[in-house]
């Protein structure tokens, strides 16, 4: 029999390794959250292309890195799957940047995050899965949610909220696509993904002529928050990469949705922004109603493969 001391250490040991995946994904909500406000305070300097542009170099940069590390094989032509998982990824990273400058981050994460509803939703054309009859009282109550949290914006003629949640139409589609890339190492898919989106920045960047003369006189403060925007991403990166290499993809996902409590907070107290409670509502039914698809995993495609 082991001494009582061994057993708490390896109990302690037990309960680290247990919540180690979600404590990564804690950190990196947090990370998301932060990045996303620098990319919203960094509306007021650059263009939201040259965020995006931004954002995706420097993730591009990092992704190269593991693999090279790693000595994985990168991926580029085959198969079509993996070209579908990258381009719908782009335009919904293009969605989010468009909409960060335009709405409270806590908003605009609220709405890029009810892509598992738009997967329930598409398995059935693309997987043959129908989803369970409480899976469509979740879309309806979420539905009820965005109304509550977006109607202010769409009074308003923001055409930003329906910007973010194509989005997350499109999030959905590239969440698809990795289900069917399970085969592939997933460093490989990061690298095309991290290509092709920063290609497709660079190339809308390029086509708009967004305030590419005012690079070089924008303010101090606009070049920290584009290296946070940058820093940011990455460390969130790592720490989702971390997080669902380790634990259970359904419930890390369900914990991911703290950052949309982050950028709440954050949003309060960095940029002054008000939080009544019909909105406050609104955020909570859509978060549950997402919570309640993402761990109904036999009839939902695993997002993680």
């Amino acid at each position: 029999m082991k001494p009582i001391r061994v057993q708490e250490l390896e109990m302690g040991l037990a309960t680290r390794q247990r919540l180690s995946p979600y404590l990564w994904m804690v950190g990196s909500s947090l990370a998301f959250a932060g990045m996303a406000t620098c990319a919203h305070a960094a509306g007021f300097y650059w263009s939201w292309t040259v965020v995006a542009l931004a954002r995706t170099g420097l993730c591009l940069l990092m992704a190269l890195t593991l693999c090279w590390v790693a000595d994985v094989e990168l991926v580029w032509l085959k198969p079509a799957t993996l070209w579908l998982r990258s381009l719908a990824g782009s335009v919904s990273l293009l969605c989010t940047f468009y909409a960060l400058p335009r709405l409270p981050v806590a908003d605009v994460l609220t709405l890029t995050n009810i892509f598992p509803l738009w997967v329930a939703m598409l398995s059935i054309p693309m997987l043959g899965q129908w989803p369970a009859p409480g899976v469509w009282v979740a879309i309806a109550v979420a539905i009820t949610g965005v109304a509550l949290v977006q109607k202010p914006h769409l009074a308003e003629g923001n055409l930003a909220t329906l910007v973010a949640l194509g989005g997350s139409f499109f999030t959905a589609l590239a969440m698809i696509g990795l289900h069917r890339l399970a085969h592939l190492d997933a460093r490989a898919v990061v690298v095309h993904f991290s290509m092709v989106g920063f290609l497709v920045c660079l190339a809308v960047t390029a086509a708009t002529q967004d305030r590419l003369s005012q690079w070089n006189a924008a303010e101090q403060q606009g070049w920290l928050l584009l290296a946070g925007v940058g820093l940011f991403a990455t460390l969130g990166q790592i720490g989702l990469t971390r997080a669902f290499a380790t634990g259970a993809p359904a419930k890390v996902a369900v914990v991911g949705l703290v950052q949309v409590v982050f950028a709440a907070f954050l949003d309060h107290m960095l940029l002054n922004t008000d939080l009544d409670l019909v909105k406050i509502a609104g955020m909570i039914m859509v978060l549950m109603s997402t919570c309640f698809v993402m761990l109904q995993r036999p009839q939902t495609p695993d997002l993680a493969s």
